[in-house]
């Protein structure tokens, strides 16, 4: 359906409200029951919790197709969401992968909140008292049902587990996206320096060293990128899909390269050499930190690891350029 022909929500009759609060506890059911499943290999205290919170939206679909029976009928008709305007768009699992524990769980407020307003409206519209009850309370659960999810938390998610899932999706983190991007971001601060600023150097034009630059920063892009993809299916280190790898890692290198070769699309070469000079230190310095940071390196050890490698690189380029 465009978008122009959904319809709106006070144009619904009681019966499609009822229809397609059915269809709304059906998709909040097997969304929940998605985020379990997705969750389960390396979160299984969540995935518990989600499958309560399916069980949830299980009963309260029960409860609806009851009520929508003993009113209209065994048959009821497919209206959807997206056939009403005015609901959030939601994305299912599927598109939003890797799961997060974080991105989880906003989803599913987000989800509740949308749920309760729609129930808190759809009572107002209903004429039929039952009915009009049954969305009362439908809407009180909802309004209640943040505080059902602590409850399952506590239950089924104890304080230790709960820190080894954080810490689990800590690591899965590092794995499958700073370590991909630093490994990039390094390769693309450190190889392409030399290049960039032996060609500067050598022909003292910002120009060219702008096209040095670009050409290196790009090409060990897709280098990186191709590379990393290859080397590893995370299929047993968890490292992730490898191509969502190989692009963090690809866009990341080009990225550390592209940053010190900007400057030199200002013409005036010794305003272009210190702007591109600070840069190199700024990209230096964000390494360090992303090292510490993330890895684990000592902040001394990460900058002094990190500022040695990029000086020697550096002075290579000059050397080279100035023979």
């Amino acid at each position: 359906m465009l978008k122009g022909e959904m319809r709106k929500f006070d144009s619904l009759s009681e019966r499609e409200i009822l229809a397609l609060a059915i269809s709304l506890e059906e998709d909040d059911e097997r969304t929940y029951a998605d985020y379990a499943e997705g969750l389960r290999e390396n979160f299984a205290a969540s995935a518990a919790v989600f499958d309560g919170m399916a069980q949830e939206e299980a009963g309260h679909r029960r409860r609806l197709i009851e009520a929508y029976q003993r009113r209209f009928g065994s048959h009821i008709p497919m209206i959807r969401r997206n056939d009403v305007s005015g609901f959030i768009e939601r994305k299912p699992a599927w598109l939003i992968q890797p799961l997060g524990l974080e991105k989880v769980r906003k989803q599913a407020a987000t989800m509740e909140i949308e749920s309760r307003r729609f129930y808190e409206q759809a009572a107002k519209r209903a004429q039929d008292p039952d009915t009009r009850q049954l969305l009362d309370d439908l809407a009180s659960e909802e309004r209640h049902h943040e505080v059902r999810a602590e409850e399952l938390e506590k239950e089924k998610l104890g304080h230790n587990a709960k820190k080894e899932e954080d810490d689990a999706s800590r690591r899965l983190f590092v794995l499958q996206i700073v370590q991909p991007g630093l490994a990039g971001l390094m390769d693309g601060s450190g190889s392409t320096l030399a290049p960039v600023f032996a060609a500067a150097f050598a022909t003292r034009q910002s120009r060219d060293a702008f096209v040095v630059g670009l050409a290196a920063s790009l090409g060990a892009g897709i280098s990186m990128g191709f590379a990393e993809a290859l080397s590893d299916d995370g299929s047993l280190t968890g490292r992730g899909h490898p191509w969502v790898r190989g692009l963090i890692c690809g866009l990341m290198t080009a990225l550390g390269g592209i940053g010190h070769t900007l400057p030199f699309l200002i013409p005036e070469f010794h305003m272009a050499m210190t702007a591109a000079v600070v840069i190199v230190v700024l990209e230096l310095a964000a390494i360090s930190w992303i090292r510490n940071h993330y890895m684990d390196t000592p902040p001394l050890s990460a900058a002094l690891q990190v500022g040695l490698g990029g000086l020697l690189v550096f002075i290579t380029g000059i050397v080279i350029g100035s023979s």
